[in-house]
């Protein structure tokens, strides 16, 4: 590991932090909830904690490898997810660090999970910075770096690689601070125009600027107990649902729209496979519920909100779903394992790793019948290499471990399965919500600190893709370069 280039990207990143925190002593100070000196002495730590390094290490060579990048990755967000925690600490918010962190975790993975009982009951700034810390994190902190930060050197792309959500990776401009500016450019447009929306539709500027970043970052943190059914308005709820929609599509979509080239919108395999699971759950679940609701269409509301929310990986909730007849549950479930699209502000498993998946298998199934016949996987119109099947079938596998034990470890305190295994499926998918105890109308505040902490490595694990968090106990990424 080239350590004097990594320490000084990471002290670089605890002073973007440190001044990413602005906004919420703002708001600390113009609320009066006495959180603004917590604020203002986590700026001040992060600020000196990350310019030590930030400004004194000089290395003597600035070639991002692979290894350097996955290892800033996973550590990047460890340190990012420490410090913002901080100011619950300080506030007396959350008085205990386990807690405070994992609500972190929780905030800048998109997770939405919390450990809250009285929301409302929190000071204004406390809030503000738990939401803003979805947005922080919902482009990727590593892809926001790239957008302001000079280039450090040609390899940068090893950096948004790290935590790109989605099997694949690939610029969709020439240079890589070009192509962050770009993806963080439109996730600003998308994030003011539901704003706005909101703001007509009745919210007040506060619980719009909200309720934005939860949407926009898919991680769903309401300044309510209630979620987004405190509002009772069936206006906000359609424009959050369509909103939640549409920050699940790959946003190199947004890209090719911008640059009016309708090809690869037309022919986006994932895409369709995205809305039409959307559409096939929403009917689904509204033909289960219609007879919990009054009409049709307050079923679909419902419904459709839900489906949204889960598969975009959100975690809004109007409804308590847990009371939901069983099929409607096993909808959300599966919503739950696939998640939505690469390139995405969202979580889970990734729709282009589902189809590749069904692809592999079908091409299989038919090399068992017709052993003579030479079939090649394509997704977009494009061949899929062996290597890519490879490492996707290796994943899937990892993915799979990784939950299970996950599973196994929260039966400790869940006190039953389904509580169990949607807790650790939840967070490491990044969805928030799950069944049974960490249903929506309730939190993870129960499990025992050793079991927040491993709930947070969960979700640090789906957030990177898994492997940046893995290779941190790995014996040859700390060997020196």
């Amino acid at each position: 590991m080239n350590y004097p280039l990594v320490f000084r990207l990471l002290g670089r990143l605890l002073m973007m932090e440190g001044a990413l925190m602005a906004p919420s002593l703002l708001v600390a100070l113009l609320h009066r909830g006495g959180d603004a000196p917590a604020f203002l002495f986590t700026i001040v730590l992060t600020l000196v904690c990350g310019a030590l390094p930030g400004f004194l290490l000089k290395p003597r060579r600035e070639d991002l490898t692979a290894r350097d990048g996955m290892a800033v990755a996973g550590l990047s967000w460890l340190l990012l997810s420490f410090f913002g925690a901080l100011p619950f600490v300080f506030s007396g918010a959350i008085p205990h660090l386990a807690d405070a962190l994992f609500e972190s975790v929780s905030g800048f993975t998109t997770t939405g999970s919390t450990i809250l009982r009285d929301i409302e009951g929190l000071p204004k700034g406390v809030l503000f910075w738990r939401s803003f810390t979805h947005w922080i994190g919902g482009m990727g902190v590593l892809v926001f770096t790239l957008a302001v930060l000079p280039r450090l050197s040609g390899r940068t792309a090893h950096l948004a690689r790290a935590e790109s959500p989605g099997p694949t990776f690939s610029k969709l401009l020439p240079k890589m601070g070009d192509t962050a500016k770009m993806l963080y450019g439109l996730y600003f447009a998308l994030s003011l125009a539901e704003c706005a929306c909101l703001l007509l539709a009745g919210m007040n500027v506060y619980d719009a600027l909200i309720h934005t970043f939860g949407t926009a970052g898919t991680g769903g943190f309401s300044n309510y107990n209630l979620s987004v059914a405190a509002f009772h308005s069936p206006l906000i709820e359609w424009i959050i649902a369509v909103f939640m929609l549409l920050f699940g599509i790959n946003f190199a979509i947004y890209f090719h729209a911008l640059r009016r080239e309708a090809g690869p919108i037309l022919h986006s395999e994932e895409m369709w496979a995205y809305l039409g699971l959307v559409a096939f759950a929403a009917v689904g679940i509204t033909a289960a519920i219609l007879p919990q609701y009054p009409d049709f269409f307050t079923a679909l509301r419902y419904g459709f909100f839900q489906t949204t929310s889960i598969i975009s990986t959100t975690g809004f909730s109007t409804a308590d779903f847990s009371l939901w007849p069983l099929i409607a549950r096993a909808l959300l479930l599966l919503l739950m394992c696939t998640g939505a699209c690469a390139g995405s502000t969202a979580g889970g498993f990734k729709m282009s790793r589902v189809l590749l998946l069904v692809k592999s298998a079908y091409r299989d199934l038919e090399h068992t019948l017709l052993p003579r016949k030479v079939s090649v996987v394509r997704m977009e119109g494009k061949s899929v290499s062996e290597s890519t099947l490879a490492q996707l079938g290796v994943y899937m596998f990892i993915y799979l471990c990784v939950f299970l034990v996950g599973g196994i470890l929260m039966t400790f305190d869940a006190g039953d399965l389904t509580t169990a295994f949607t807790a650790s499926l939840t967070c490491l998918s990044n969805v928030g919500p799950g069944l049974g105890r960490v249903g929506p109308a309730e939190n993870f505040a129960f499990f025992s600190p050793v079991s927040k902490l491993i709930l947070s490595l969960l979700m640090l694990a789906g957030r990177l893709e898994i492997y940046p968090v893995l290779i941190l106990f790995s014996p040859t990424v700390w060997r020196k370069t």
